[in-house]
């Protein structure tokens, strides 16, 4: 039997628990105001009838993910002044986005929450499914990084073993492009990736109709 060496056989102080280890999904949510959401459709359908769309969306987004037993849900606010607006869904731990643009403010909780996997959606796709999510939690069992892509060539979950940390893979991406998730995976040249379910995004009249098979008209304006 191999001797353990003195004062070796228990290097935890007495009572401290272990680290944190646990899966964490963050939804990126903004303030549902006019001018400030989904502008792409606004062009479409109008400012008012687009943000009412994003507000019904996300709540229904975030009460779907957030009971979730599999992972902690933390709601990723901007701008970090709504942090406590009453205008969004409660329940989920509340974090300012932060500064920085798109990318910067994705990667922030991947380099700062505690230990374990993290995967990151937004709140403006309504098919989103707890499903799909449990997927990419899977996927990075055996993958460094997943990806949900979208069908206009972005991406609606991105998640990351963390495990080792890698770098920023947002550096010089342009967004809302047909290349978009193509230029990041390039970014991450290398490392093993995973993709989970193909979704698409909202920004037209033709999305919305499509999203009537999934959901109804209950996150649908009236107008469509």
């Amino acid at each position: 039997m191999r001797k353990t060496a003195p004062g070796m056989h228990n290097r935890r102080a007495p009572g401290k628990p272990p680290a944190p280890f646990s899966c964490r999904l963050v939804i990126m949510a903004k303030l549902p105001m006019a001018g400030r959401v989904k502008t792409r459709l606004a062009r479409e359908i109008g400012t008012s009838e687009a943000t009412r769309f994003y507000r019904a969306t996300c709540r229904a987004v975030i009460a779907r993910l957030a009971r979730e037993p599999f992972w902690k849900t933390i709601l990723l606010v901007s701008p970090d002044s709504a942090v406590a607006s009453a205008m969004l869904p409660g329940g989920p731990r509340r974090m300012a986005q932060g500064s920085g643009d798109l990318g910067a403010r994705m990667h922030r909780p991947m380099r700062t929450l505690p230990p374990g996997p993290v995967c990151l959606v937004g709140t403006d796709i309504p098919a989103i499914r707890a499903a799909d999510v449990r997927r990419a939690f899977r996927q990075l069992g055996r993958n460094d990084a997943v990806f949900g892509p979208a069908e206009d060539g972005g991406f609606w979950l991105v998640g990351m073993r963390r495990r080792p940390p890698l770098a920023d893979p947002y550096n010089a991406v342009h967004w809302s492009r047909p290349d978009t998730l193509a230029a990041v995976e390039a970014n991450l040249a290398g490392h093993r990736l995973g993709l989970t379910t193909r979704l698409f995004d909202v920004d037209s009249r033709s999305d919305l109709v499509r999203c009537r098979s999934y959901f109804g008209r209950v996150v649908l304006p009236l107008s469509v």
